[in-house]
């Protein structure tokens, strides 16, 4: 089967109503577009409409620079709030870490083994620790100490560091600090965490050994879209595996830690391949 080429990607979100998937289709091959790719959901409880519509660049007369004006008489009408991407835009990647590395050591091997279609453009850190492993890769490493007492003045070089370094989106990947209002209204929807999913009722900083004495049989990961209330963003991607009795904290330990780096990965790979639509605070995820 021959290679697909670049290809555009129309995400789209509206109230539900007849003949939308027809407007939409029928927009996209009216200039030429072959569509190789179309998913859709409705939301029954709220009346809306998400799709994923993707088609190839190769033959179709609509230029994407003309996108917008073109569509607009499709849009206005239905209230469609739309995104458009190209699949051959590589995507930007600032990284934040603390001095747990794992879910850093992975996203590294992924990205260099060319899995992805990502450029780590930074890597961001409030430990020095790391310097070493990013610069290994060829990744920029930016050391910003963070405590309660300076964050407020921290914060702001962080800001302009990825955005200087013209990051899209950011990874938390166990960054052990919480990011102010201020930074996150800076990147929104664009900032990816990853926690044990054991939240709210073992927080703190032993959440396995909490969880441990209390007798869990099953321990998980989340990976969320950051916004102001600490861990409460529109969640992308979990998953658990069941514990037992025999499994003692450091198992707990490694296990979650195995389950961070599965699902970090998960999140960040439907991220680049914009397959995720934001509504309220929910996702919808094409995968």
């Amino acid at each position: 089967m021959p290679a697909i080429g670049p290809t555009a990607i129309l995400l789209v979100c509206c109230p539900d109503q007849r003949g939308i998937v027809a407007a939409l289709s029928s927009f996209i091959t009216s200039h030429d577009g072959n569509i190789i790719a179309l998913d859709q959901y409705v939301d029954t409880a709220d009346g809306v409409f998400f799709a994923r519509m993707e088609w190839e660049l190769d033959g179709c007369t609509l230029p994407l620079e003309e996108f917008a004006a073109r569509f607009d008489p499709i849009a206005r009408p239905r209230h469609i709030d739309w995104s458009l991407h190209r699949s051959d835009r590589r995507l930007r990647m600032g990284v934040m870490v603390s001095r747990q590395a794992h879910c850093l050591y992975d996203i590294l091997a992924r990205y260099e083994s060319g899995e992805w279609p990502v450029d780590i453009a930074l890597v961001l850190s409030n430990h020095p620790d790391h310097r070493g492993l990013a610069e290994r890769h060829g990744i920029p490493f930016q050391h910003l100490p963070v405590t309660a007492a300076d964050k407020s003045r921290t914060e702001p070089l962080q800001i302009a560091a990825l955005q200087e370094a013209q990051v899209d989106f950011i990874v938390l990947a166990r960054y052990m600090q919480i990011l102010s209002p201020a930074f996150v209204e800076a990147f929104p929807a664009r900032i990816i965490n990853i926690h044990h999913s054991f939240l709210p009722a073992f927080a703190g900083g032993r959440p396995y050994h909490a969880a441990h004495d209390r007798g869990v049989k099953i321990i998980g990961a989340t990976a969320h879209y950051v916004t102001e209330r600490l861990d409460e963003g529109p969640i992308i991607e979990q998953d658990v595996i069941r514990v037992s009795h025999r499994h003692s904290i450091d198992d707990l330990v490694r296990l979650g830690r195995d389950l961070e780096k599965i699902v970090l990965s998960r999140a960040i790979y439907w991220h680049l391949h914009h397959r995720i639509l934001v509504y309220k605070n929910r996702t919808v995820v094409f995968g």
